[in-house]
């Protein structure tokens, strides 16, 4: 199983995507859209992941690919850091979106824990 699962606007969202060394997430997050617009984002935890089986992992992976590709059009980018259980996206800034990605991520994946989120100003 890889440690580290990183998507990008206009890659497909789809679990088991796998990148080489991981680059600390300052270096590659987009701040900004296309047009200088600030983007928003938000961490959530999935508590204990790494040490779940591989089926369960790979189900959850399936879980959060469902609400990812429903959210593709909004979302910018996406890590998914399996050594620290942590998620991390990256949205355009539309107001109450943090909100409903990270419930529609509780839906599909219960244990999934918001952690922080920032709005960016318009």
């Amino acid at each position: 199983m890889t440690n580290q699962i990183r998507l990008q606007a206009g890659q497909t969202l789809k679990a088991g995507t796998k990148v080489g060394p991981a680059v600390p997430l300052h270096e590659i997050v987009p701040s900004r859209d296309e047009n200088g617009k600030p983007l928003s984002d938000f961490m959530m935890i999935i508590p204990k992941l790494k040490y779940q089986s591989d089926d369960y992992i790979q189900q959850t992976l399936n879980q959060l690919e469902k609400v990812l590709n429903y959210y593709k059009d909004k979302i910018v980018f996406v890590d998914l850091n399996m050594k620290m259980n942590l998620l991390w996206v990256t949205i355009r800034p539309i107001p109450g979106l943090i909100i409903e990605i990270s419930a529609a991520i509780k839906t599909q994946v219960p244990e999934a824990l918001l952690v922080a989120d920032h709005q960016a100003e318009a």
